[in-house]
């Protein structure tokens, strides 16, 4: 089965998160699940996902603080599942981040419009007012193709320009090798192909991130690359 969108789930109870997998997998949807929530930040390094499907009471760390720590880095929608009725555990949770609330015990078809909701609103997010992205200081245009860092314009080519575009958009997303060749290049990687990690140095360079530690845009061993964010107003 082709999955169209790939979901995290965090879900310490085992036979509530077997049933959900099951169901959204039947659905059409990629699920990964894992049962900590101080496994989230780590599990989203590895894999480039779509969506959370977070619990409010976990092991390790709980609904809230995960919310929290992900938003530091990622916009990422979020729906938190909680057998908590109280009101104003719903509206903390919506302040610290989530799009979605959803109460237990869940019921599959209401839970699958929800998810379908949040991601059909983020793709109209990404369609309404995607041609300029600004990132603190950092400004990326795609209708003139123009990048400025500190109100100075970088000269930067149509490859490298296409590239940041494709990382950008997927800031807080480690974007893997596989992808970017099949954006870019239209066909698959070879495991050989180096040279987007070429281009990762020039635009390091050209963007102030030049040093033994970067912070602007990161090389994820073994999986791609990462644009973060909220590196960009110093």
């Amino acid at each position: 089965m082709a999955y169209y969108s790939n979901l995290l789930l965090v879900e310490d109870d085992i036979a509530l998160a077997s049933w959900i997998m099951e169901f959204l997998r039947n659905e059409g949807f990629g699920v990964v699940h894992v049962e900590r929530g101080d496994l989230v930040v780590n599990a989203m390094r590895k894999e480039h996902y779509n969506l959370i499907l977070l619990d409010l009471m976990l092991p390790g760390l709980n609904g809230i603080e995960v919310c929290k720590r992900v938003r530091e880095f990622s916009n990422i929608p979020i729906i938190m599942l909680t057998a908590k009725v109280d009101e104003l555990d719903e509206v903390v949770g919506l302040e610290v981040g989530a799009n979605d609330y959803v109460t237990k015990p869940v019921r599959p078809r209401a839970l699958l419009a929800r998810i379908k909701a949040v991601l059909r609103d983020r793709e109209m997010e990404k369609t309404i007012s995607k041609d300029v992205l600004n990132f603190g200081k950092l400004t990326i245009d795609k209708s003139s193709k123009r990048v400025t860092l500190d109100d100075t314009e970088v000269p930067v080519s149509t490859s490298l320009f296409d590239f940041l575009w494709l990382l950008a958009s997927n800031s807080g997303q480690v974007v893997s090798r596989e992808e970017v060749f099949q954006v870019l290049k239209s066909r698959e990687y070879d495991g050989q192909d180096r040279r987007f990690d070429v281009m990762v140095s020039s635009l390091r360079k050209l963007l102030n991130d030049d040093n033994k530690h970067y912070e602007r845009i990161k090389t994820i061993w073994g999986k791609g690359y990462l644009f973060v964010s909220d590196a960009w107003d110093n």
